[in-house]
């Protein structure tokens, strides 16, 4: 049984360039207050040097590795959100976003303590040095903590672009960065937590924004509306969630796998090159928040359209997409090229080995962001499609035939040396761009409608509207 929703959709009508901005420019900009979070930590942390920005650079890819293995579920859940939207049905839509956020906060809180009891353990075979090792672990620790409150708050974010409602995640954002601006220096400094203290100040507004949305899917203003019975584990949702999840799961945790073993290439050219390699990766997650913005759109819009039946406009949605990230992105890079030196200085304004080698590391990569804004809404395009094994197959190619083993190669058996490790990035970058784009031009993305196939979950969610409406008269 579906609701009328579906008529009154805004997204499936109208021109798909007022829809993707609609969309994509309130994602930007809570992005680019979510990366704040970052941009934040490591201004404060740059205060205290080299060996602090190197133990936060090597505690960051192994909690995007534990947060990647449990993030499946989330990728499921908002794909299937956005397909059923599109197909007006409202009753799967609240059930699938509440056995999301129940799912995601079980293996959130799992993955949580292995990665506390294991961190020590993990820091030694990544072979970390003797002076930035206490920083690291503690710094790890703390982000584990947070890591239910901040994965949580994700999973809240992708559901409410599931269903098209993009403005109320900006405002909590823009609200709990603004806290975390006053606390990380009271905490770093103040209470001379180091660099601890940027962990803990992430912990605390990441958890006050989480309460805030769950208290407004509770409320149910904003077309998902919870409710306590909506989380009791159904058994039907988690096999559909896993088998749409699975491949998810694998995919960005071969991305994140990719990230710490890049570790253990660079950690072997010393502390310089470790803090240049971290400043790089914040600089580079803060440049393509424009084209994650407009993948995340274009993967709830093509979502919707998809699950209305409307495939030709998902395609001019996709293409669309593709054009607009290699085009901006492209200038962008002409942009970090130019001014390379400027932004590695400041994240550490007093150490110039690290600003020489991290503005040799943005300069090689940046020509070719154009590219990586392509292959992501492209991939934004099969995830919301249901695809999820193509992503899959894509990240393992990029990360495990192309940028692991050229960073090696480059760099241990080549006359480039270190700066090896940094062409590893651009010609990965136009390589997976262009299996990218064929493998989209085959159109088998096209073939897959969620929202329409029979499912135990489906079938039991309209048993339960059938009986509600029999009681009722």
């Amino acid at each position: 049984m579906k609701s009328s929703g579906r008529s009154n959709n805004r997204l499936l009508e109208g021109p798909i360039l007022g829809s993707l901005l609609k969309l994509s420019v309130p994602i930007v900009l809570a992005n680019v207050l979510q990366s704040a979070y970052q941009l934040i930590d490591a201004f404060w942390v740059g205060r205290l040097g080299g060996h602090a920005v190197a133990a936060v650079s090597v505690s960051f890819p192994i909690t995007f590795l534990l947060v990647a293995l449990g993030s499946g579920f989330g990728v499921a859940g908002s794909t299937l959100v956005a397909q059923y939207m599109g197909a007006g049905n409202t009753a799967m839509v609240n059930r699938v976003a509440a056995q999301t956020l129940l799912m995601v906060a079980a293996v959130s809180l799992l993955l949580s303590a292995i990665g506390f009891a294991l961190a020590p353990s993990i820091l030694n075979l990544l072979g970390v040095a003797p002076e930035v090792f206490r920083g690291a672990l503690t710094f790890l620790r703390f982000s584990l903590a947070a890591m239910l409150f901040t994965f949580g708050f994700a999973m809240f974010q992708s559901l409410m672009r599931g269903v098209g409602e993009v403005k109320v995640p900006l405002y909590i954002v823009a609200g709990t960065v603004l806290l975390n601006l006053v606390l990380d220096p009271l905490l770093i400094f103040g209470l001379e937590l180091g660099v601890g203290g940027a962990a803990l100040a992430t912990l605390i507004t990441q958890a006050l924004a989480l309460i805030i949305g769950l208290s407004l899917l509770l409320n149910g203003r904003w077309k998902i509306k919870l409710s306590v019975s909506a989380f009791k584990p159904d058994l039907a949702f988690i096999r559909r969630a896993f088998t749409l999840g699975f491949p998810a799961s694998i995919e960005m945790s071969a991305r994140a796998l990719g990230m710490n073993v890049m570790i253990f290439l660079v950690t072997s050219f010393g502390t310089v090159t470790t803090a240049a390699y971290g400043v790089g990766i914040n600089v580079l997650s803060f440049i393509v928040i424009p084209a994650l913005g407009l993948s995340m759109a274009t993967a709830a819009l093509v979502g919707q359209n998809i699950g209305a039946g409307q495939m030709a406009r998902a395609a001019r949605i996709a293409r669309l997409a593709a054009a607009i990230a290699f085009v901006s992105l492209s200038l962008v890079g002409a942009l970090v090229f130019t001014f390379a030196s400027e932004l590695v200085a400041f994240f550490v304004p007093t150490d110039d080995a690290v600003i020489a080698t991290g503005a040799r590391f943005l300069r090689t990569v940046s020509l070719t962001f154009g590219f990586m804004g392509l292959q992501m809404a492209l991939t934004g395009v099969f995830r919301a499609s249901g695809n999820t094994l193509v992503a899959m197959v894509l990240t393992l190619v990029s990360q495990w035939v192309l940028q692991f083993p050229l960073a090696f190669v480059l760099s241990r058996d080549s006359v480039l040396g270190l700066n090896g490790l940094w062409w590893a990035f651009p010609v990965t970058n136009v390589l997976i761009a262009v299996v990218t784009v064929l493998w989209f031009m085959k159109g088998d993305w096209m073939k897959r409608h969620l929202a329409n196939e029979s499912d135990p979950l489906t079938e039991q969610v309209t048993d339960e509207m059938l009986i509600e409406e029999r009681t009722a008269r």
